[in-house]
C-alpha cells in the first residue's frame, strides 16, 4: 500500500529524494532544491512547490490542484509519464526533455521557455503566456490552447492543434507535419521554413505569413489583414476571404475571394507554376 503524507512541510535539499509509491496531500515544498528528484509513482493533491527543480528525473507522476510558484522554476525536467490537472504553474522554464506529458486545465502565467524538447505531449485547455513555448517538441496533441507569446512551436514535429487561439509572432518556424484546425492565429511571419503545414477552418492575421514553406495546405481559411503572403512557398490554399497581398509563391494553387495586390517577379519565381483564382474577379481564371 502506498504511504500517505498529509499537510507536510519540507525544507532543505532533496527531502524526498528517490521516494517511490507516495500519496502526497496538501503539502508544501519550500526553501530547498530538488525535493522529489529521482522519485517515481507519486500522486500529489493540493500541494505547493515554492523552490527550484522539484521534479527532475522522475517517473509516473500525477498532480491535481497543485501550484508551482514563481521560484519553482525549471520544475519538471527529464521526467517521463507525468499528468498535471487543474493546476497553476507560475514558474518559467517548466517541462524540458520530458516524455509522456499530459496537461489538463493548467495555466502558465509565465511560460517563457516552457515545454522544450518534449515528446508525446497532450494539452487539454491550457492557457500560457510566454515566448518560445513548445520549442522542438514532437508528438503534440493539443485542444483548447490559449497562447500569448511569440516564437511558439519552433521546430515542432508531428503536431495536431484544434480549437485554439494563438497570439504568436513567428509561430511554427522550422516545424514539420503540423495540422491546425478550427483555430485563430495572429502574428507576423507565420510558419517560415516549415514543411507540411496544414491549416483547416482557421482564421489568420499575419504580415508576411506563410512564407518559405514546403507544402502549405489551407482549407476553408480566412485571411484578415494578411499581406505579402506565400513568398517562396508551395501552396494549395482555399481562402474564403480577400487576401490583401500575395508575393512570389513558388508553386501550387491559390483560390481566394479576391487578392488586393498580386506581386509576381519573373526574375525570382516562375509565375506559370502557380494557379491563382479569384472568385469575385470579373477576370477570374488562371494567372
Amino acid at each position: 500500500m502506498d504511504r500517505e503524507i498529509k499537510q507536510g512541510y519540507y525544507t532543505g535539499e532533496r527531502p524526498l529524494f528517490g521516494e517511490h509509491g507516495l500519496i502526497i496531500r496538501d503539502t508544501i515544498f519550500t526553501d530547498g532544491e530538488s525535493p522529489l528528484k529521482e522519485s517515481s509513482d507519486i500522486r500529489l493533491y493540493g500541494s505547493m512547490f515554492k523552490w527550484k527543480y522539484p521534479l527532475w528525473y522522475a517517473k509516473d507522476i500525477y498532480a491535481k490542484d497543485c501550484t508551482w510558484f514563481e521560484m519553482a522554476r525549471a520544475g519538471v525536467w527529464y521526467t517521463d509519464r507525468i499528468t498535471v490537472e487543474d493546476s497553476q504553474i507560475e514558474a518559467p522554464k517548466n517541462f524540458r526533455r520530458c516524455t509522456g506529458v499530459t496537461l489538463k486545465n493548467v495555466s502558465f502565467p509565465n511560460a517563457a521557455e516552457t515545454l522544450w524538447s518534449c515528446a508525446d505531449v497532450t494539452l487539454d485547455h491550457v492557457t500560457a503566456k510566454g515566448d518560445y513555448f513548445a520549442m522542438n517538441c514532437s508528438g503534440l496533441n493539443i485542444d483548447g490552447l490559449t497562447l500569448y507569446g511569440n516564437y511558439s512551436f519552433d521546430g515542432a514535429k508531428n503536431a495536431r492543434i484544434s480549437n485554439s487561439r494563438l497570439l504568436s509572432k513567428d509561430a511554427f518556424w522550422n516545424s514539420e507535419n503540423v495540422t491546425v484546425q478550427g483555430s485563430f492565429i495572429s502574428g507576423e511571419y507565420l510558419g517560415w521554413n516549415a514543411k507540411n503545414l496544414t491549416l483547416i477552418d482557421c482564421t489568420v492575421e499575419s504580415l508576411q505569413g506563410m512564407c518559405y514553406i514546403d507544402n502549405l495546405v489551407m482549407k476553408n481559411c480566412r485571411l484578415l489583414n494578411t499581406t505579402l503572403a506565400f513568398e517562396y512557398s508551395t501552396v494549395e490554399a482555399d481562402i474564403t476571404s480577400k487576401v490583401d497581398s500575395v508575393i512570389n509563391p513558388s508553386g501550387g494553387r491559390i483560390t481566394a475571394d479576391s487578392i488586393g495586390e498580386l506581386i509576381l517577379e519573373r526574375d525570382k519565381v516562375d509565375p506559370a507554376r502557380t494557379v491563382i483564382i479569384c472568385r469575385d474577379s470579373a477576370d477570374n481564371g488562371t494567372r
